[in-house]
């Protein structure tokens, strides 16, 4: 695809000196192909498969050492990244701002990020309009300081020198939106102690 090409040309550019073209080409093809297995509507494909190719190059310039780390990775992953990983993510960007980098990963990702949990985010100012589901990859593993892992048992890889946690939420899929609430306050609550944690004052 011409317009895979071409992106994949951006990137290269943009990482040269940290990864070769070949690897960038095949991130970004892989990244395609990935979001095509659960998209609905394939209009804007190419334009995400981008973005995510080059969240995951950063990851894996981060990993080798490449790109210097200004602030802490964290990696949130559940199931689907529709629900409790993407309210994980958006609450940490709304908490600590550009003290924390922040990811997430779905170990089975969804079509879409769940309505009612849009929804219960914009109750609180919060836009994930932008957002999509993304499948968990090892060179996004490998960039995180800290992982959090929320009902999708043992699909992260281990990696020494990583802080792992794992978060028992229910699954905002099964909720009603009061239940959605419920889950977001109590990620909220955690998200907090961890930003806590990361960022001693």
């Amino acid at each position: 695809m011409p317009v895979l090409h071409r992106a994949a040309e951006r990137l290269a550019q943009q990482f040269t000196g940290m990864v070769n073209e070949e690897t960038v080409e095949r991130v970004v093809f892989e990244s395609y192909t990935a979001l095509a297995r659960t998209a609905i509507v394939k209009t804007h494909l190419a334009s995400l498969a981008e973005k995510f190719a080059h969240d995951r190059l950063t990851a894996l310039a981060q990993s080798k050492g490449l790109i210097a780390k200004r602030v802490p990775e964290v990696l949130f992953v559940c199931v689907q990244n529709s629900g409790r990983s993407q309210m994980a993510a958006a609450l940490t960007r709304q908490i600590a701002g550009e003290r924390v980098h922040v990811r997430s990963a779905g170990s089975q990702p969804g079509e879409r990020i769940l309505p009612h949990v849009a929804l219960v985010l914009g109750e609180i100012g919060l836009d994930v309009t932008d957002e999509f589901p993304k499948p968990l990859t090892d060179d996004v593993v490998r960039a995180a300081d800290a992982v959090v892992t929320m009902g999708c048992g043992d699909a992260c890889p281990l990696y020494p020198g990583k802080r792992y946690l794992d978060w028992n939420l229910d699954d905002p899929s099964t909720l009603d939106l009061d239940g959605v609430r419920r889950v977001r306050d109590d990620i909220r609550d955690r998200v907090e102690q961890l930003v806590g944690e990361l960022l001693p004052s």
